[in-house]
């Protein structure tokens, strides 16, 4: 049963950099307490590509409920927006069946959006528009961005953004920021954040780079291209399906690629954690062991 908090009732989000462990964690979570996880992740939500997603196993979905799974087609962009508008219809929906929502944050983005309340909504997309941008390299994207915006602050190094950033901006004007409008959600995030030392996460994430590759990374990322998925598509534009595509177009060869991807990885793992050791709202839990048993605690603590 959800218990009351000031912003209605209190929902836990799990939270930390890749490869830390937040889909086990969210799962034990959610079959100790009975409930249910909304996950919020900005390529899980597509369909057919599941490896470099690390989507949850078949079988732990089929013991916990899942939400926002494989929702969308690879093809197209799920935007920030509908994300949030799907998990918090779904998050309400648990809490009246009286279950436990589990946020599972992937994306720091969206997790922002969903429990700060942050939407770029009311610009919607421009195909036409969108093609031409996409034939722009990034640095050209970037300087675009800048004329139009020199404040918005939007990762440079990260076309999708930029493209939707540079829509934003030519139909609505600058500043981006002033498109951030806050509708807090019904409820209050109660912000778990899993942690371990550097090393540990390391060696975690070439552990599971080399066994993405070994079970089929290649073969699924050809399979993505086969059904229509643009190479630049949002899915394939993250880490794993864009080093299968550099080895597809035979510029990384087959033993180095779980090497290439590990260092992207860490690179990205090391952002997260800055971008997450910003806010002082999180309450965090060393991942190097297992977490759950300390997490339950403290959600009992919590009175959740």
């Amino acid at each position: 049963m959800m218990s009351p908090g000031e912003g209605g009732y209190r929902v836990p989000i799990i939270l930390g950099p890749t490869g830390i462990g937040k889909s086990r964690a969210a799962f034990e979570i959610a079959r100790a307490r009975g409930g249910e996880i909304v996950v919020c992740d900005s390529r899980q939500v597509y369909d057919r590509l599941d490896i470099a997603t690390n989507k949850p196993p078949v079988e732990a979905m089929r013991q916990v409920r899942h939400h926002l799974v494989g929702i969308a087609d690879p093809r197209t962009t799920y935007t920030a927006f509908e994300f949030v508008r799907a998990a918090t219809a779904a998050i309400a929906g648990i809490a009246t069946r009286g279950k436990m929502p589990i946020v599972e944050g992937g994306s720091m983005l969206w997790a922002d959006a969903l429990t700060e309340g942050f939407s770029l909504a009311g610009v919607r997309p421009r195909p036409q528009r969108r093609a031409e941008l996409k034939q722009m390299p990034v640095e050209q994207l970037a300087g675009l961005l800048h004329r139009l915006d020199p404040e918005a602050a939007v990762d440079t190094r990260n076309p999708v953004r930029l493209i939707r950033a540079i829509e934003i901006l030519e139909v609505a004007g600058p500043p981006l920021a002033r498109r951030r409008t806050r509708c807090p959600p019904a409820w209050t995030p109660i912000r778990i954040g899993l942690t371990a030392d550097l090393p540990t996460i390391d060696q975690r994430l070439i552990e599971r780079s080399r066994e993405q590759v070994s079970r089929g990374l290649i073969e699924e990322t050809r399979a993505a291209l086969a059904f229509g998925v643009p190479p630049d598509a949002p899915v394939l534009t993250g880490i794993g399906y864009a080093e299968a595509l550099m080895h597809i177009r035979g510029e990384v060869a087959l033993e180095d690629l779980a090497d290439v991807m590990a260092r992207s990885n860490r690179r990205y793992a090391r952002r997260q954690l800055r971008w997450l050791q910003r806010n002082p709202r999180i309450t965090w839990f060393d991942a190097t062991h297992d977490p759950v048993p300390r997490i339950l605690e403290f959600l009992q603590e919590q009175r959740l």
